[in-house]
């Protein structure tokens, strides 16, 4: 039986149990608040003037068309006419629906969002594809609520992509694409049912798996990052937060943002909130780590014989050696060479520069992310620093010109000569610092102006950008409020050693985490169960927090070994409470 259902036979037994109570009593009105039935002297019951109906003597519960679900009755519409869905026996007719006693019934409609005695599912509308057809009846893959409302996907693995599922590879395991609950996963592309899903290639300019954009290039900075998120737009010194980039501006439009653009997550493809999900604010709450994307650009020092190699990497050393790099980021967003036509002591001209952060034959890229770690104090509290600390940093030891054998490792068996850039996007509230320690050339940008000057190749230096200070906001033109960029660059030039230290300090934004309150094993509405796994199958709480195919459905289930189903669980009518016919 349904809960609809039990709610029905609860409410007419509750009805039946007061009424035999009040014709043993010989009790008054139900709603009268006088417990003597009587009058303002009280002591005389009231005179009935119409057989009863007005609450003054016994309810006759014989008395269909009174409006009141009394005993016996299915319906009752206030009045005794046949074929306007109620009877003149108070028996609901076939193919109307009666909500309300003493209300009209009406007549039930396929896309009415109730599922009358000849469909076997109702989801508010007649469109086929959503897993209720256009004739109310229940499409393969889907599993349909039993009193009517949006089906769900009946079960991950069956190849049929249905309900939330974005992929279907045929099996339930996660790692290969598809995740357990038929979700696919960051860099994957599932495009035909039940075969192996592909990796997704970013930078070939087709938006496919979970792609957000695709411009075809290593890029920071140009709306689309070489990992294919979407980026804010940032021009004339503003951001602009757009949905999908994992950002939420005050007085945004924006209901949230969890960083991508998919539906049935919680947040959705238009960054509004969905029903069924528990989402939270990140902010006051900080993650323990954050990622940030970085590409690397491999180098061959100058010291070797192949054809491509690059004259400022391992072809120099000192000090250091500033003014490398003018004060605003040029227009292809890289560090914009202020020597041109001056004399270096680490670099070799414009041309030369230009490629460090570039794609060009002289380079091999490789995109990654950054994983910088939240910081705690001696109490374990966080200080609303995020740290990525490496002494040892050799991000391409296995990549690269390295693994295509075009140049030897180094120094303790290490890559060296390459360059790294890396991007974040904050909400500037006046409390930011920025730390960087390592060698050799680092420059720091924010807002598209050069806040840290560490160039040349050199040994481990440190330099901190502190924007808490208020000629902080005039010197970069920044506003509270507003969303702004900070960009490190940095090269590794020399094979002795290579290190980095990079902190972000109160570098924060908003954000959104959302998670499914379907599996918490708290049935809440408009979930019909929850026991936690439900992994569907016959009898068993299904994916969506749905019943899944079961005895007292209504549908009889023949590869369940039903022959019969009256859509309730009662063992005292003519099908039994195990979908068989009773006998006896």
């Amino acid at each position: 039986m349904s809960d609809a259902q039990r709610s029905s036979s609860l409410s007419r037994f509750a009805a039946l149990s007061f009424l035999l109570v009040l014709v043993a009593c010989g009790g008054g009105n139900p709603d009268d608040p006088k417990p003597d039935g009587g009058g303002p002297g009280g002591g005389n019951p009231d005179a009935s003037t119409d057989g009863g109906r007005d609450g003054g003597g016994p309810v006759d519960p014989t008395d269909c068309g009174n409006g009141i679900l009394q005993a016996g009755e299915t319906c009752d519409d206030g009045n005794t006419k046949d074929e306007d869905g109620c009877s003149s026996a108070c028996s609901a007719e076939s193919g109307w629906i009666c909500r309300t006693p003493g209300q009209p019934c009406v007549l039930n409609v396929c896309g009415d969002g109730v599922r009358g005695p000849k469909e076997t599912c109702d989801d508010f509308n007649t469109r086929s594809g959503d897993g209720c057809s256009a004739t109310c009846v229940v499409e393969a893959g889907w599993n349909c609520p039993s009193g009517g409302g949006n089906c769900q996907a009946a079960k991950c693995g069956d190849n049929i992509v249905a309900g939330d599922e974005d992929c279907e590879d045929g099996n339930a395991a996660a790692g290969d694409g598809c995740s357990a609950t038929c979700r696919l996963e960051d860099g994957f592309k599932c495009p035909t049912p039940g075969q192996a899903c592909a990796r997704t290639t970013c930078g070939d300019k087709k938006v496919e798996g979970t792609e957000q954009c695709d411009d075809g290039n290593n890029d920071m900075g140009d709306g689309c990052s070489p990992l294919c998120k979407r980026e804010p737009v940032c021009s004339n010194g503003n951001c602009t937060a757009i949905c999908g980039d994992n950002l939420i501006l005050p007085g945004s439009s924006e209901e949230c943002d969890d960083g991508n653009v998919r539906d049935n997550d919680g947040c959705s493809s238009t960054c509004k909130l969905e029903p069924g999900f528990q989402c939270k604010q990140i902010e006051s709450e900080p993650p323990s780590e954050v990622k940030i994307p970085v590409v690397y650009r491999d180098f061959i020092g100058n010291d070797q014989t192949h054809a491509q190699k690059h004259i400022d990497f391992e072809n120099a050393t000192g000090s250091g050696e500033l003014g490398l790099v003018k004060d605003v980021l040029g227009a292809n967003q890289k560090p914009d060479y202020a020597k041109e036509g001056q004399s270096s002591s680490s670099t070799h001209g414009k041309a030369a520069f230009d490629q460090w952060y570039t794609d060009s034959a002289k380079s091999k890229t490789i995109v990654e992310t950054l994983p910088l770690v939240q910081e705690k104090d001696g109490q374990g509290k966080p200080t609303g620093n995020y740290v990525y600390s490496n002494s040892n940093f050799f991000p391409l030891d296995n990549k690269g010109w390295v693994a295509t054998g075009d140049e030897p490792r180094r120094t303790g068996n290490h890559n060296f000569s390459f360059t790294s850039e890396n991007r974040y996007w904050f909400e500037y509230k006046g409390t930011e610092k920025l730390t960087f320690t390592g060698d050799d050339d680092v420059w720091v940008f924010v807002n598209k102006r050069l806040a840290l000057d560490l160039g040349g190749v050199h040994s481990e230096q440190s330099g901190t950008v502190d924007l808490t200070p208020a000629s902080a906001a005039t010197k970069y033109n920044l506003r509270k409020g507003g969303v702004y960029e900070a960009v490190v660059f940095q090269a590794e030039r020399h094979t002795t050693q290579s290190n980095y230290k990079l902190t972000l300090g109160n570098f924060t934004t908003r954000r959104t985490e959302c998670t499914s309150s379907c599996g918490d094993g708290v049935v809440q509405p408009p979930e019909e169960c929850d026991v936690g796994t439900n992994p569907g199958g016959y009898g068993q709480c299904a994916p969506g927090c749905i019943y899944g195919p079961r005895c007292g459905d209504g549908i009889v289930q023949e590869a369940f070994g039903e022959s019969c189903d009256d859509g309730n669980d009662d063992n005292d009518d003519l099908c039994s409470n195990t979908c068989k016919p009773r006998i006896g």
